[in-house]
């Protein structure tokens, strides 16, 4: 790495991934180990994933998501939603369940945040991914859309409060 022409450092802070150019590399050797020493970047690009910030929710007291299966509007379907952002949502389908396709637009969900705390939406499915073999099941990533302003005022409110608790969680 001292050698080469360019060196690239790569790094994650919260699920943001940071990249800068390493300029001026110097081996520098001490007793027990032997360390890279470099200059300050000049410049630092931020690449974060999502346009808006995703908090994996607490199991204990996950939300869930209800609504008409697309397929089947006679089943009703109550998802665990495994993680949540002011624009989608990830949820946790059981295998025994019908599935749903991508693209699959359902109107009129209910997302139950809290025992006190609902919202109403729209979700399109983007994507489905298996999670794990033994989780029996699939995840599902969502948009939300739909959102009035009461709405995402209540989902952002949620966010930030879950990510507290985690947060605190954490600490112990």
């Amino acid at each position: 790495m001292i050698e080469a022409d360019e060196a690239v450092a790569v790094c994650y802070l919260e699920q943001v991934k940071l990249q800068f150019d390493v300029y001026d590399r110097m081996l520098v050797h001490g007793n027990q180990s032997c360390v890279m020493q470099a200059m300050m970047p000049r410049e630092m690009f931020r690449f974060q994933r999502r346009n808006a910030y995703r908090v994996r929710t607490l199991e204990r007291t996950a939300p869930t998501a209800t609504f008409r299966h697309p397929a089947m509007p006679d089943v009703q379907l109550e998802l665990r939603v495994l993680d949540l952002s002011a624009g989608g949502c990830a949820l946790f389908m059981p295998n025994d369940l019908p599935p749903v396709e991508p693209g699959s637009l359902i109107n009129g969900i209910t997302v139950e945040l809290d025992s006190d705390t609902e919202i109403k939406a729209s979700l399109l499915i983007h994507h489905i991914t298996s999670v794990q073999p033994q989780a029996q099941g699939v995840r599902l990533g969502c948009e939300l859309l739909n959102l009035d302003t009461d709405a995402q005022r209540v989902l952002l409110h949620y966010i930030d409060q879950t990510q507290k608790r985690r947060r605190m969680m954490s600490l112990d």
